[in-house]
């Protein structure tokens, strides 16, 4: 075979010495274009896809976790509205409940404040009229030992000494009674 001229230019040692060298080369070259087209891309592209698959599935998976979250924060705010509505109610409730026990024992003071005001008069009552007739035993009996030593005779005679000493207290009654009036 002959060698290639190339018209000056100096390709070194790619310048084929023989033509056959030129066509081996480009049917090797298209050989292995071919093994790599149909051996080698797919594989590549197989594995691209799968990738590719896989960072769709997790974003897929990512979004429908964030949903899930989103979900499960509404179903808490939610919750946390109907606990807080419910609170309030209670609070209401016991409120009302406050009042009316407060009432009742309001109520149930004044009744016994009443009660006890009235035992305490009628023991008042009581203990004056109590009073009241032991003062009159001891001023009548003072009376008549005083109108006695004043008239100079004994008045030992009851019932004389008790009409003496009813006179005296009713002058007395009277007296108060004109002055209080």
């Amino acid at each position: 075979m002959l060698p290639l001229e190339t018209g000056g230019i100096d390709l070194g040692p790619l310048l084929p010495e023989h033509l056959s060298e030129l066509f081996a080369g480009i049917g090797l070259a298209l050989i292995i274009w071919y093994v790599v087209a149909k051996k080698v891309v797919p594989v590549f592209e197989k594995t691209y896809a799968d990738r590719a698959d896989q960072i769709a599935g997790g974003i897929e998976k990512a979004e429908a976790a964030q949903a899930e979250a989103a979900a499960a924060l509404a179903e808490y705010r939610a919750q946390l509205a109907a606990a807080r509505e419910e609170a309030s109610k209670i609070r209401e409730d016991a409120k009302a409940q406050a009042a009316v026990a407060a009432s009742e024992i309001r109520q149930a003071a004044q009744e016994e404040s009443a009660r006890l005001v009235e035992h305490a008069r009628a023991q008042i009552e009581a203990e004056r009229a109590h009073v009241v007739q032991e003062l009159r035993g001891e001023i009548g009996g003072l009376a008549t030992e005083l109108a006695g030593k004043i008239v100079g005779e004994s008045l030992t005679d009851d019932e004389r000494a008790q009409r003496s000493v009813e006179r005296f207290l009713a002058e007395l009654e009277a007296q108060t009674e004109a002055t209080s009036a």
